[in-house]
C-alpha cells in the first residue's frame, strides 16, 4: 500500500471509460426473486430488526426471539408453506427473503432458519397431511418454537450413524426415544437451550428387532406448565464464537415415549402391530431421499454467505475510496483504493462475490423447480444435492476470507465492532461446518464426478475402452511434452501482455477451467481403477486420493460459478455495462488460473511465459476496474439502514475534506510552518 511508485488508476485508465448501468446490474444481482429481496430489505430498514451490539448473550437471545415474532407479523416467513395454512407455496421466494436477513443480524437469520427452515420444514417435507394440520399452524405462528435435533456430539456430518434410537412398543403403540450413551446427545441445536417446546428428532427406527435406519420423529419437550417433560435432558451451550443471539443447546432422551403417529411417515411408516413399510425399498435411497428434502438449508447458506461478502466489500471499498494515506504525485495524500496492492486485495474478491451471486440465482431456480414439483425427478434431486454440496462450501469459505481481508483493508477502523466486519466474520464462522462440513460436502461432489466419469463407459466394449485409454495417454503426453506450451511460447515472443490478454479471454478461460476438472477426475479414476472389487484396496486408494478428489470438486464448483457469471454477462445489452462486467468476469477467471498456476504448468496447459504474465494481466484488470469499483458495490443495492457502518457512511470523506481544507487554508495564509526537511534541502543548494 505504501508503494509511492504505483501510479493512480486514473493514469492507467482509457480517456473514455465505459459506463456501468448500476440499476441494471442491481436487477441482475437480485435475480429471479428481486421483488421479494427488495420487500425483505425494506422490512429490515426498521431498527427493531437490527443487531444491538450493547446486549449481552441473554438479552441478545430474547431480542432475537422478539424479532421472530415481528417476522410473523410481517408475514415474512410463511412463503414456503402451503396456501391452505396461509402460506404462498413459493420456495424460491422464501429462500430469497430469508437470505436478506443476514444484514440485519445473522442470529436472526439463523434462528428463523431453525424455526421455519429446519424444524418447520421437517414437519412439512417429512410429515403427511395429518401432521401438517396438527402442527404447522402453530409452527408458522411461533406458538410452537422448535429445535431440529439431527446432529449429535459423536456424529455430525455422518447422520446415518446417529446413536439416538426410536424403538417401537406394539403393546402401547408408542415409540421409545432414547439416548443410549453420551456421544448420542443431540448437540448445537438452535432453540434447544431455552425457547423450544418441541423438536424434530432424527433417530434409528427399530421395530420387531430390525433397524430400518434414520427416521424423523416429532417429540414434545415441554408440557402446558412450561416445564420439561419427564426424560427430557436439556443443557445450554453457552457462549459461542458467534451467533450468540441463538439459544443453542443439547438435548438427550431417557426412554421418552411418544405416540406411534408422531413418526413423520411420508417415506416410512410403522403399523400398529409393528410392521414397517416404505414406498422406497432401498434403505440407502430412502435415507438420502429424506435428507434431500432438507437441502434448503445449504441453499440458503450459499446465498446468505454471498450477500454477507457483498456487504463486507461494500464497507471496505467505500472506505477505501475515501480514506487517504501517504503522499501522492500531486502532493496530496492518495485514497487507499488507488494503490495497486489495495486493488489486488479487494477487487478479485469482489469478482468472486459477483460470480457466487449469479451462480446462486441459477441454483435457487433449480431448487424452486424441484420443490415446486415442476422438475421433481430423482435425477433433478440428485443434481440439486450435488449443486448444494458444490456451492455452499465455496461461498462460506469465501465469506470468511473476504470479511477478514476487508477488516484488514480497513485497518484499525475495521477492527471496531461498530463497523460490522468483525461481527459478521464471527457470526459466519460456523457457516462452513453446519448443514454439512465443507470438506465432507465436496467429497460428495467428487464421488458424483467419479460416478459420472465411469458412466461414460457403461455398455462400452473393450475396443472403445482401449481407445479412450490411448487418447488419455496421448493427451497427457501432448500436454506434458510441452507441445501446446511450445505453441504458446512462439505466440508469446511478441508482446506477452497482449498475447495473454488475447489468449486468455472467455473461450480460453473456459477451456482451462473445464480441462482442469476433467483431467483431475480422470487421473483420480485411473488411480482408483486397480482396486476393482477389492474393497480393502479400494478404501486405501480412495483415502490416498481424498485430498485431490476434494480439490477436483472445488474446481468443479468454481467452473459452475464462472459459467453463471458468463451467462449473466451475455444477458447484458448495454455495451458499457457488458464491458465492465466482462473485465470483472475475466478477473474472476484469471485469479482462479493464477491460484492453480502450478497445476497448469506441471500439466503443460500454460507456457512459462504465459503463466508469468497472468499475474501482470490481473493487475491491469484491477486498474481498469478501479474507476468502477464504487458503482460495482453500489449495485448490490444496500442502503444506509442495511450497512450501518460509520466508516462507509460518508463520515470518513467529511474528515478527509476537513483536513484538506485546513491544510489548504493554512498554506494560503502564509502561516504554515516550514518542514525541517525542506529547510535542509534549501540549505544544501
Amino acid at each position: 500500500m505504501v508503494d509511492a511508485a504505483v501510479r493512480p488508476a486514473s493514469a492507467n485508465s482509457p480517456t473514455h471509460e465505459p459506463h456501468l448501468d448500476v440499476a441494471r446490474v442491481n436487477d441482475l444481482l437480485l435475480g429471479t426473486w428481486a421483488d421479494t429481496r427488495r420487500e425483505a430489505r425494506e422490512m429490515i430498514k426498521d431498527s427493531a430488526f437490527w443487531r444491538d451490539d450493547s446486549l449481552g448473550k441473554d438479552e441478545h437471545r430474547e431480542r432475537v426471539l422478539s424479532q421472530l415474532h415481528l417476522l410473523v407479523r410481517n408475514k415474512a416467513v410463511h412463503r414456503a408453506f402451503p396456501k391452505e395454512f396461509g402460506g404462498e407455496a413459493n420456495n424460491g421466494a422464501n429462500i430469497a427473503g430469508f437470505e436478506e436477513l443476514v444484514v440485519a443480524d445473522p442470529s436472526l437469520q439463523i434462528k428463523s432458519g431453525v424455526q421455519w427452515g429446519l424444524f418447520g420444514s421437517a414437519v412439512l417435507q417429512l410429515g403427511t397431511a395429518e401432521h401438517h394440520k396438527k402442527w404447522l399452524p402453530g409452527i408458522m405462528s411461533l406458538e410452537i418454537p422448535g429445535a431440529f435435533a439431527m446432529t449429535e456430539i459423536g456424529h455430525g456430518s455422518d447422520v446415518a450413524a446417529v446413536g439416538t434410537t426410536a424403538t417401537y412398543d406394539p403393546e402401547t403403540e408408542e415409540f421409545v426415544i432414547n439416548t443410549p450413551f453420551r456421544g448420542a446427545t443431540k448437540e448445537y441445536l438452535g432453540n434447544a437451550a431455552l425457547h423450544g417446546i418441541a423438536a424434530t428428532v432424527f433417530a434409528q427406527l427399530i421395530t420387531d428387532g430390525v433397524n430400518h435406519g434414520v427416521h424423523c420423529f416429532y417429540v414434545p419437550l415441554r408440557g402446558d406448565d412450561g416445564k420439561d417433560l419427564p426424560g427430557i435432558g436439556r443443557e445450554d451451550d453457552g457462549l459461542k464464537g458467534g451467533l450468540n443471539g441463538i439459544d443453542n443447546g443439547r438435548l438427550s432422551f431417557d426412554h421418552v415415549r411418544i405416540p406411534r403417529t408422531n413418526l413423520l411417515n411420508r417415506y416410512g411408516d410403522v403399523a400398529a402391530d409393528g410392521t414397517y413399510s416404505s414406498s422406497i425399498d432401498s434403505p440407502g435411497r430412502r435415507f438420502f431421499t429424506m435428507l434431500g428434502t432438507l437441502v434448503q438449508g445449504r441453499v440458503s447458506l450459499d446465498g446468505a454467505a454471498s450477500w454477507a461478502s457483498a456487504l463486507g466489500l461494500f464497507i471496505a471499498i467505500t472506505y477505501g475510496t475515501q480514506r487517504r494515506q501517504f503522499d501522492g504525485a500531486n502532493g496530496e495524500e492518495r485514497v487507499l483504493l488507488d494503490y495497486g496492492k489495495h486493488q489486488r486485495r479487494l477487487l478479485p474478491r469482489l469478482a468472486t462475490t459477483y460470480a457466487q451471486i449469479f451462480a446462486h440465482d441459477e441454483f435457487l431456480q433449480k431448487f424452486d423447480g424441484v420443490f415446486s414439483g415442476r422438475t421433481d425427478t430423482p435425477e433433478d434431486r440428485e443434481d440439486l444435492e450435488t449443486l448444494a454440496a458444490a456451492l455452499k462450501p465455496l461461498s462460506t469459505w469465501h465469506a470468511l476470507d473476504t470479511l477478514q481481508e476487508a477488516r484488514e483493508a480497513c485497518g484499525g477502523a475495521g477492527f471496531m465492532f461498530e463497523n460490522r466486519l468483525v461481527g459478521l466474520r464471527a457470526d459466519l464462522d460456523i457457516y462452513v461446518t453446519f448443514e454439512g462440513d465443507n470438506n465432507v460436502l465436496l467429497q460428495l461432489v467428487g464421488k458424483r464426478l467419479l460416478t459420472d466419469f465411469a458412466g461414460q463407459f457403461k455398455g462400452k466394449d473393450a475396443a472403445a475402452m482401449a481407445k479412450f485409454a490411448v487418447e488419455q495417454t496421448a493427451g497427457k503426453v501432448f500436454h506434458g511434452a510441452g507441445l501446446r506450451a511450445l505453441g504458446q511460447a512462439v505466440a508469446d515472443l511478441g508482446s506477452t501482455a497482449r498475447s495473454v490478454e488475447n489468449g486468455l479471454r472467455e473461450e480460453q478461460q473456459h477451456e482451462l477451467l473445464a480441462e482442469r476438472v476433467q483431467q483431475m477426475v480422470a487421473d483420480i479414476a485411473g488411480r482408483l481403477r486397480p482396486a476393482g472389487r477389492d474393497k480393502v484396496l479400494g478404501e486405501k486408494l480412495f483415502n490416498e486420493n481424498q485430498a485431490e478428489l476434494i480439490e477436483a470438486a472445488r474446481a468443479h464448483g468454481e467452473l459452475l460459478q464462472w459459467e453463471a457469471f458468463t451467462d449473466a454477462v451475455h444477458s447484458v445489452e448495454d455495451a458499457g455495462t457488458r464491458q465492465v462486467l466482462t473485465w470483472l468476469r475475466d478477473l474472476f477467471g484469471l485469479q482462479l488460473i493464477e491460484k492453480h498456476l502450478a497445476w497448469y504448468l506441471i500439466n503443460g496447459r500454460l507456457s512459462a511465459q504465459r503463466a508469468a504474465a497472468v499475474s501482470r494481466y490481473i493487475d491491469r484488470l484491477c486498474a481498469r476496474l478501479r474507476p468502477h469499483a464504487l458503482d460495482l458495490v453500489n449495485a448490490f443495492g444496500y442502503e444506509p439502514e442495511h450497512v450501518r457502518a460509520p466508516i462507509a457512511s460518508g463520515a470518513e470523506q467529511q474528515r478527509q475534506d476537513e483536513a484538506r481544507a485546513y491544510y489548504a487554508e493554512l498554506a494560503a495564509s502564509g502561516q504554515a510552518p516550514i518542514s525541517e526537511k525542506a529547510l535542509k534541502k534549501s540549505a544544501a543548494r
